[in-house]
């Protein structure tokens, strides 16, 4: 590892798994189900025929690349709790900076991502009413897998920026831990 650069295979497969994870959310939004109202005249009864529900599959496989690629970050710098310690100063603040907002965007995005499949697969059933007058298809809101596809970027840019100081704070951990110590005011008196 470079000096507070931090491992570049790292960096490139958290980017790739969110931006994985971005293609999957914006293949949800543009897979959405629609509905469509169908009459049948025998029995009298009104219903909604909905299209393929492939929208929840890319919706929940975008929630598991996201996961993945925030599991490998925190594995590495042991969610900065625990290993080795990081240096006062400038880069130790944003590392806590980056940490908690990568954390809050990651944190909004699953929810994004797992409510919209969620609500994805409930509107993909039928529904059977009789003599409806302002009968209509509900369908999953324009734009939830939109917004978790917003903060699957917001977490990778905070992400990469979080790992950068991590490693910074690190090296200059260790860098200040490898001195010679002071013997200064250290020695005994005869």
């Amino acid at each position: 590892m470079g000096e507070g650069k931090g491992s570049s295979l790292v960096h490139l497969i958290v980017i790739v798994l969110c931006l994985v994870a971005f293609g999957f959310s914006i293949a949800a939004e543009r897979r959405r189900s629609t509905g469509t109202i169908h009459k049948d005249e025998q029995s009298n009864s009104t219903y909604c025929v909905y299209k393929s529900d492939v929208a929840t599959g890319y919706g929940v496989g975008s929630f598991l690349f996201l996961l993945s690629g925030q599991s490998l970050l925190m594995a590495v710098t042991k969610c900065m709790c625990f290993g080795r310690p990081l240096a006062p100063g400038g880069d130790r603040a944003w590392t806590i900076i980056y940490f908690a907002s990568s954390w809050m965007t990651f944190l909004v995005a699953e929810a994004c991502l797992v409510a919209g499949a969620k609500n994805n697969a409930y509107h993909t059933k039928y529904r059977d009413v009789i003599n409806a007058q302002d009968f209509s298809c509900e369908t999953l809101r324009r734009g939830v897998f939109i917004a978790g596809a917003v903060f699957v970027i917001a977490t990778m840019i905070l992400n990469v920026y979080y790992y950068m100081y991590f490693t910074r704070a690190t090296s200059q951990a260790a860098g200040k831990t490898k001195r010679a110590s002071s013997t200064v005011g250290m020695s005994g008196y005869a």
